[in-house]
């Protein structure tokens, strides 16, 4: 890597829940809108259910995520993906 190029921007796939992408980043929404998010993870929807897209908004734990449920249907001790908050201050 030379002296100016930059470092990779890392990005994490979590299972039933968002995309992590360390930031800050820009996002290029489909209509060619860019919003800025400083934060140090942004959180991406992948479900298509946020009321605040392209950002999470935990609306996947909301829909039946397996993760928050144990096999007796109650809810996990854990609570979600590593504590990640999202852009608009969801948890």
């Amino acid at each position: 890597m030379g002296p100016s190029a930059r470092p990779p921007v890392r990005v994490t796939v979590l299972a039933e829940g968002p995309i992590l992408v360390e930031g800050p980043v820009e996002v290029v929404g489909p209509d060619g809108t860019v919003r800025l998010c400083e934060r140090p993870v942004v959180a991406l929807c992948a479900c298509r259910r946020s009321r605040h897209q392209p950002f999470c908004d935990t609306s996947h734990r909301r829909h039946g995520a397996r993760r928050d449920r144990d096999r007796s249907g109650g809810p996990t001790g854990s609570g979600g993906s590593a504590g990640y908050v999202g852009p608009t201050g969801y948890v």
